[in-house]
């Protein structure tokens, strides 16, 4: 598998503002997220850890989502959510916030972008940690192998170019589907009870630092092929994750406090938002300007 990314990052920003053709979420299945990030990435049990043991915890949010017809539901804050054994379903992700950015050549405006990304070079700033995810690293291989359309394929589509060079030996070692994603990827909240105001900021965009820890704090301490979580690891990845404060949470407090409306024209990058509260710089990008 080869891809070019150089001047891309279709696959880390949500550019439905700027595409012609309605485009759906970066979704495997037909389950509707109840918030609307767009392309969030699941993360596994184990680097959700990382990240939380690494003091980036505020980098991390959930998804959860409506239940499909034979779903196993709950309701939380008058939202149907999708569940297991009565359990609210999630993932946790990457956060993602307005920047000034310019893909596919477009002129620079304020796009939702993943908190990573570097809005200058359109790379991503922890690319070569060993806190990149696996699932931005094999991607778009689980799409290849699943038959699914990839983020390259749509912006080849809508703004030309060739973005996937070749779909030969996609990687898939990271994908996890069915039974064996549970407490791997997926994983399942014991108390539902305990979300009542929590649901209803994540539909309206409005998380509190409190409500991204509990379902951090549950996805740390749950234990791999089952419903059980460890209280104890549980407890101490909220508390880390809810007195996280690094670069990360500083610069989406930043970029918020500044972003213009979604779409409209934005100004230079300034990523000296993201440097002056400590981002680590991008390497810039090879002749081939991608990756295989």
């Amino acid at each position: 598998m080869e891809v070019n990314c150089e001047g891309c990052a279709g696959c880390c920003v949500d550019w439905r503002p700027v595409s012609p053709e309605p485009l759906d979420h970066e979704r495997r299945r037909g389950r509707v997220p109840l918030d609307d990030a767009y392309n969030l990435v699941p993360l596994a049990r184990e680097e959700i850890g990382r990240f939380v043991d690494a003091g980036y915890g505020d980098a991390l949010v959930p998804r959860l989502w409506h239940p499909e017809t034979r779903d196993d539901r709950v309701t939380v804050d008058g939202h149907a959510v999708a569940a297991i054994e009565g359990r609210p379903a999630f993932v946790v992700g990457l956060r993602n916030v307005p920047k000034p950015v310019a893909p596919f050549g477009l002129d620079r405006r304020w796009l939702r972008t993943c908190v990573f990304l570097d809005p200058t070079t359109l790379q991503c700033r922890i690319h070569d940690d060993r806190l990149y995810p696996g699932e931005c690293a094999d991607y778009p291989g689980h799409n290849l192998a699943l038959e699914v359309e990839t983020e390259c394929e749509r912006v080849e589509r809508v703004h030309g170019g060739t973005r996937l060079r070749d779909r030969s030996d996609p990687p898939t070692g990271h994908l996890r589907l069915g039974p064996e994603a549970l407490g791997t990827r997926v994983f399942a909240h014991p108390e539902p009870a305990r979300l009542d105001g929590v649901v209803a900021r994540l539909v309206a965009r409005d998380l509190r630092p409190a409500d991204r820890a509990e379902f951090v704090g549950c996805a740390v301490g749950s234990t791999p092929g089952s419903l059980a979580v460890d209280d104890e690891r549980a407890a101490t990845a909220r508390r880390r994750t809810r007195h996280a404060s690094s670069w990360v949470g500083r610069s989406v407090d930043d970029w918020t406090a500044v972003a213009g409306r979604v779409d409209e024209h934005a100004p230079d990058a300034n990523g000296r938002i993201e440097e002056s509260n400590g981002a680590p710089p991008t390497p810039g990008w090879g002749a081939d300007g991608g990756k295989d």
